[in-house]
C-alpha cells in the first residue's frame, strides 16, 4: 500500500518530499512519536526528532526506550529502497540498539548514506549477489553532544535476479 502511495505522490511531488510527509503521516510512524524533520533531495540523508512527551515518558520519566528503537527502525531501510532502485531487493535483516544514557529531552538521529557506501553496496552485491550491510547510528541531544544510545542495523540488499534465484531453491 504505501510504495503505491509513494508512487502516485511522486508524480506531484519532488522524492524527498513524499518521504518525509509520507513518513510523518504515516499511522505506524506517527505512533513511534518521531517526525522526520529533513530529508536530503537524493534521499542520502535523512533527520529525525523524537519528542519527549506524554505518549513516550516512561516511568522514570525519560523517553521508553521502545520508542527510540521504533523511531529508528524503518528509515534505513526504505532509504536504500528509493536510492537503489529497482533492480534490488533491500530488507532489515537485524537490528541492535545500547542505551547509554537516559533521554530526558529531545532526541534526534541523522541517517546518512554516503555516495561511496552506496558504490561499495552496489560493487558487493555485483560481486555477490547479495550483502549484509552494517549501517551505524547515534540518537543524541541536539547538539549531538550527549549520546543517548547507539544503534546498529544490518540490511539485506540483494540483486533481484539472485533473489528470485534462491527463492525458487
Amino acid at each position: 500500500m504505501y510504495q503505491k502511495l509513494f508512487s502516485l505522490f511522486e508524480k506531484i511531488f519532488r522524492k524527498d518530499q513524499v518521504f518525509k510527509f509520507g513518513f510523518n503521516w504515516s499511522p505506524m510512524y506517527r505512533r513511534t512519536v518521531a517526525r522526520i524533520t529533513e530529508v536530503s533531495r537524493d534521499l542520502h540523508t535523512a533527520k529525525i526528532k523524537i519528542s519527549l512527551n506524554y505518549k513516550n515518558r516512561n516511568y522514570v520519566g525519560s523517553i521508553f526506550g521502545g520508542s527510540l528503537f521504533s523511531a529508528t527502525d524503518p528509515i534505513c531501510m526504505i532509504q536504500l529502497i528509493h536510492i537503489l532502485g529497482d533492480d534490488y531487493i533491500v530488507w532489515d535483516k537485524a537490528a541492535t540498539i545500547k542505551y547509554k544514557k537516559p533521554a530526558r529531552e529531545n532526541a534526534y538521529a541523522i541517517f546518512h548514506f554516503s555516495k561511496n557506501e552506496i558504490e561499495e553496496i552496489k560493487n558487493q552485491v555485483a560481486e555477490n549477489g547479495k550483502t549484509d550491510w552494517v549501517k551505524k547510528l547515534n540518537i543524541t541531544d541536539k547538539t549531538e553532544k550527549k549520546v543517548f544510545c547507539e544503534v546498529e542495523k544490518v540490511i539485506y540488499i540483494a540483486s533481484k535476479e539472485f533473489h528470485k534465484a534462491r527463492k525458487s531453491n
